[in-house]
């Protein structure tokens, strides 16, 4: 039995609204297993944060500065629909990541937050000793931990002051490492340690790695502190999370506490993880940041070395990608931007 033509068509409009009707259902409420990244605020290290400046020092002199030293974040939009996926991904200002990536299976939201901001205070306490390491402030290695059962049992104690090992002063956890690792086991390590107000002189026998038995092992963990108890250095960032802002910290750190202008006046933004030893590491989202950054009038932007590749693949306009690998490498290329010299580029 055939239907009537003005009863075919009304069918054919009737089956057309309700498939209409069923995808804008769908396009609008059903969540995808994505999120979307961007571009995300910048935040001038140089400037204010409401009434406080955003890296505050008191306890020493602060010099005068000018522009920007601008550290960069990447926006993370989560519950989108697939409308609003494929409205984010059609805009061209944001890439698609499985949700899994930014928000790990295992943990919930709030867990995933709060260890971005764990990531930014480790950073922030990196920033201060890779400055103050660099401005050679005073600074003390202290014994955080001694394991009950390794080689230092019973020699070292909490809170002794790691002063030389094996004849070699040392101020940073890497060289304390280096010098252990490069040990055969069953070597006997003479340490120079501060305890209390004392000097002493102790021996340990250095054991096996449990790792790598070929190795020197040691039984210590020690943590660079700063050793001046008037100096206090706080970062008021917000709600920012994660590592990555730990080299454009340092720097407006040192700017603070040096005389002159360390970017020249200029507006510098960058991004990249950074230790104390100045090693500064590389980070995601490098093509959003960059966008952010020349979006807010940044004219350089540095990049970590490992960052250089992706970062030029989408470099905007009228920005200058300057590779750096460590601290050393981004003061060079401020102060040869200051005497207009060529600065290396990603």
């Amino acid at each position: 039995m055939s239907l009537k033509p003005g009863l075919r068509r009304l069918v054919t409009v009737a089956v057309t609204v309700l498939a209409f009707v069923a995808l804008l259902v769908i396009g609008t409420s059903v969540k995808v297993p994505y999120v979307a990244l961007g571009p995300g605020p910048t935040v001038n290290t140089l400037g204010m944060a409401g009434d406080k400046p955003v890296v505050q020092i008191e306890g020493a002199q602060v010099d005068k500065t000018a522009g920007n030293l601008n550290l960069t974040t990447v926006s993370v939009v989560d519950g989108m629909s697939l409308f609003d996926s494929i409205g984010k991904w059609v805009s061209g200002e944001y890439t698609l990541s499985p949700r899994d990536r930014v928000f790990p299976s295992d943990q919930s939201p709030q867990q995933v937050r709060e260890g971005n901001l764990r990531d930014m205070t480790d950073s922030e306490d990196n920033a201060t000793l890779a400055a103050l390491l660099h401005l050679n402030r005073p600074t003390e290695l202290i014994v955080e931990d001694v394991a009950a059962d390794g080689p230092a049992a019973g020699v070292l104690r909490k809170d002794d002051v790691l002063v030389s090992v094996a004849g070699e002063p040392v101020r940073t956890t890497a060289q304390v490492q280096q010098i252990i690792r490069a040990l055969a086991p069953g070597t006997a390590l003479a340490l120079e340690v501060r305890r209390g107000t004392a000097i002493q002189h102790v021996s340990v026998t250095v054991g096996k790695r449990p790792d790598d038995p070929k190795r020197g092992y040691l039984g210590v963990t020690p943590e660079l502190r700063n050793a001046d108890p008037n100096l206090k250095i706080t970062f008021n960032v917000g709600d920012i999370g994660g590592p990555s802002a730990g080299l454009m910290m340092t720097l407006a750190v040192i700017d603070k506490l040096t005389p002159g202008l360390l970017n020249s006046g200029k507006f510098i933004a960058g991004t990249g993880t950074i230790d104390p030893d100045g090693n500064v590491g590389l980070i995601g989202g490098i093509t959003h940041k960059t966008r952010a950054a020349r979006d807010e009038g940044a004219t350089v932007f540095l990049v970590p070395v490992g960052n250089c590749s992706e970062a030029k693949g989408d470099k905007p306009d009228g920005l200058e990608l300057v590779k750096v690998n460590t601290l050393d490498d981004a003061l060079g290329a401020l102060e040869k931007l200051g005497a207009g010299q060529p600065l290396p580029q990603c």
